[in-house]
């Protein structure tokens, strides 16, 4: 005799408005009432024919009238219950529909359940955001696929939790050790900047992270990363090393550009005049970056004719300077430069020149100012000649 709960496998005899009535195989047939019938989708009643084969899930062994009541919407849910239970023990990576969302996270259709993804278990909705702009990037997952993993089944309170988060994470570890496989040293490939560190930068190419040393960055030296870079670039990278034992990769940014040091030779000429900005000072002199990106060494000998007790007494990191170029030395990627070997007369004529090209800017952010007000400020920044050059042109 069958038990409340069971599910048995059924064949349809009749069907009709109010009811569905099914032969399951023992004295009585089982009926499937208007309401249960009412719950289900219009697909799954297509399929309700005479002779058909359903599960039909044990609602009432007998009741008042001594009838056998079946539902053939509880033994789908109770299908899909066993199905999620299967899911979560087994880890598998499913993807599902997300039907709506509340407050909380999202609601994601599940056969014939509905799964709950709370916003903790999101990957890419942000923390800490106000909670409507949680409800407005909640409301863009909606009738989206996402990939999901079940994390937690109670048929007594109804209740199947799913995370995208944890399912997020087992795909980028299979696909991390698939890149991996695939990744071949000296190929170009594009990412996105995840995070940045004192010691380089984390990108993204394509499910799986690599680091670009600080040293890979740029040509010239780099003090941090964002002086670079941002989060959320995307940027060309060349791949340096795959480690496959350790699951890392190396990776390049400035090795996908040209080499500014292969110019040198064709772009500056000894004893030539050339602009330079300080990059840093040390104890021996102040390190330059020439327009073409590569970095010069202007020694403390070379600052003034009196050799200064410091060369910051001189020159500050930001300064932009005129100097004269004394030696290159390519192989060893090396340009000696000389700020004391300018004339008085050259330096006059190139601040002179320098003023007048931003006092020209000066003027036209004037000439905006009544649409733009920021621009006079703007305007009176520029406009100033630098006294550290000026202190600089003394000391010549």
């Amino acid at each position: 005799m069958p038990q409340r709960g069971d599910i048995r496998e059924g064949t349809v005899l009749s069907v009709s408005p109010q009811e569905v009535i099914i032969d399951l195989g023992v004295k009585r047939e089982g009926i499937v009432p208007a309401n249960d019938l009412s719950r289900l989708d219009e697909e799954t009643l297509a399929e309700i024919q005479e002779g058909a084969t359903l599960p039909v899930y044990i609602l009432q062994p007998s009741d008042r009238e001594g009838n056998l009541i079946v539902s053939i919407s509880r033994a789908l849910q109770e299908k899909d219950w066993l199905v999620a239970q299967d899911m979560m023990e087994s880890n598998e990576i499913f993807e599902g529909e997300v039907s709506g969302y509340n407050s909380g996270g999202l609601e994601v259709i599940f056969g014939k359940l509905r799964g709950f993804v709370p916003a903790s278990h999101i990957s890419t909705l942000p923390r800490g955001i106000s909670g409507d702009e949680r409800k407005t990037q909640l409301s863009a997952y909606v009738d989206q696929q996402i990939p999901l993993k079940v994390i937690e089944v109670d048929r007594r309170r109804r209740r199947l939790i799913m995370s995208e988060r944890a399912a997020h994470r087992r795909w980028q570890r299979e696909h991390r050790k698939q890149l991996l496989e695939d990744l071949t040293v000296g190929e170009v490939r594009t990412g996105v900047v995840r995070s940045l560190a004192n010691f380089g930068v984390f990108v993204d190419i394509g499910g799986a992270d690599g680091l670009i040393h600080i040293s890979e960055l740029a040509w010239f030296p780099v003090g941090h990363p964002s002086e670079v870079v941002n989060v959320g670039d995307q940027v060309q990278v060349k791949v340096l090393r795959v480690d496959k034992q350790r699951e890392r990769i190396g990776l390049s940014l400035k090795r996908v550009q040209p080499d500014p040091w292969s110019r040198v030779a064709d772009d500056y000429k000894v004893s030539e005049l050339i602009e330079a900005v300080v990059t840093r000072v040390t104890d021996f002199g102040a390190f330059v970056r020439l327009r073409s990106g590569v970095e010069g060494l202007l020694h403390v000998s070379e600052m003034a004719d009196i050799r200064p007790d410091h060369p910051q007494s001189l020159v500050s990191p930001g300064d932009l300077l005129l100097l004269r170029v004394l030696r290159i030395e390519t192989d060893r990627r090396r340009i000696g430069l000389s700020l004391r070997q300018v004339s008085e007369t050259e330096w006059a004529e190139w601040a002179a020149s320098y003023r007048e090209s931003h006092a020209l800017a000066a003027a036209k952010a004037e000439a905006v100012a009544e649409v733009e007000p920021e621009g006079e400020a703007a305007a009176e920044a520029v406009a100033e000649v630098e006294p550290e050059g000026e202190a600089a042109a003394e000391a010549v």
